[in-house]
């Protein structure tokens, strides 16, 4: 991917700046005088590439890369996931520029106080320490953090502030543009029939995530592999058989059979919640949605605080100093 050209859309632009730009331009950071955001987080529906993107994110920025779940941080032991959580960082400032990318952050990033009698307080302890290193994670170094869920409204909202994650990005369901590059993508390698178009496979996905469709995919090969081994079995009885038929593994009766058991992972409830979420820490999807309207700033005419007029008071006001 070209460090200059995007396509992976308005979340991929606004990740990949963030990243980029104190790499590429660390003088106009220095300029005005900014310390660069360290933090992105990815959320939305399960299935729809928040992995993919911070990969990408990476792969043009020229930084390395470093995933880890964050189940896999925890143990029973006391004081052991605490120290999981520095090595993980510590590997990543040593291996700077790098992106630290942590998926299912609701597993450690959880409000605090919620933990349900666990032992001792560990979840809370966990949580602090992942403050504390997000909060040193690029003093020194270009490391930077994104953190990805698909249950936002468990994180604890510390970690959501000015300086830590301060960039909300969400991922949502492909559209229909999306749903075709993505069938498309998952068949590139497979013949596809002649009588059986993507566009329109695609127009008949909607609410699919970019899992439902990649199963829907493996199920129409699923079904072209049964044929064209029992295909190839009566052939073999069969010298004189055409088998020209069988050899087309995208015919419309195998999507037929796939879309018989295909599935939408996500539910209308599960966008509500993200929906919900989005309106309160996002200003300006919360304007576009109609639930709220945008701050009207009306500056002053002047250089004074209160407008033209009361600058022009001040200065027929004896000067203290005169």
């Amino acid at each position: 991917m070209g460090r200059h050209r995007r396509p992976g859309g308005h979340e991929a632009c606004v990740a990949g700046s963030t990243i980029l730009y104190p790499i590429d331009h660390p003088e106009k950071f220095e300029k005005f005088g900014m310390t660069p955001s360290r933090g992105v987080l990815f959320y939305g529906p399960p299935g729809c590439g928040k992995t993919l993107l911070a990969k990408a994110v990476a792969s043009e920025c020229s930084a390395n890369f470093v995933s880890i779940k964050g189940p896999e941080l925890l143990t029973m032991w006391f004081g052991e996931s605490e120290a999981n959580v520095r090595e993980v960082f510590d590997k990543a400032r040593a291996a700077a520029p790098c992106v630290l990318f942590f998926d299912e952050l609701d597993s450690v990033g959880v409000a605090r106080g919620s933990g349900g009698g666990d032992a001792g307080g560990a979840g809370d302890r966990v949580m602090n320490q992942l403050l504390t290193e997000i909060d040193g994670v690029g003093v020194k170094k270009n490391v930077f953090f994104i953190g990805a869920t698909n249950r936002p409204e468990l994180l604890d909202e510390a970690l959501l502030r000015p300086g830590r994650l301060d960039q909300l990005i969400y991922i949502p369901l492909p559209d229909l543009p999306a749903r075709q590059n993505i069938l498309e993508a998952t068949l590139k390698k497979s013949p596809i029939a002649p009588n059986v178009p993507l566009p329109f496979v695609a127009q008949k996905t909607e609410g699919f995530s970019g899992a439902d469709l990649a199963e829907l995919c493996q199920r129409a090969a699923k079904a072209a592999i049964r044929d064209a081994i029992a295909a190839e079995e009566l052939k073999a009885g069969d010298d004189a058989m055409d088998d020209g038929a069988a050899s087309e593994i995208g015919r419309k009766k195998h999507f037929e059979e796939a879309f018989a058991g295909a599935r939408r992972s996500v539910a209308a409830t599960d966008l509500a919640k993200f929906d919900q979420f989005r309106k309160k820490f996002d200003p300006v999807y919360m304007t576009q949605s109609g639930g709220g309207s945008g701050m009207v700033i009306n500056w002053p005419d002047g250089p004074g605080i209160g407008g033209g007029n009361a600058a022009a008071a001040a200065d027929d006001d004896d000067d203290l100093y005169g």
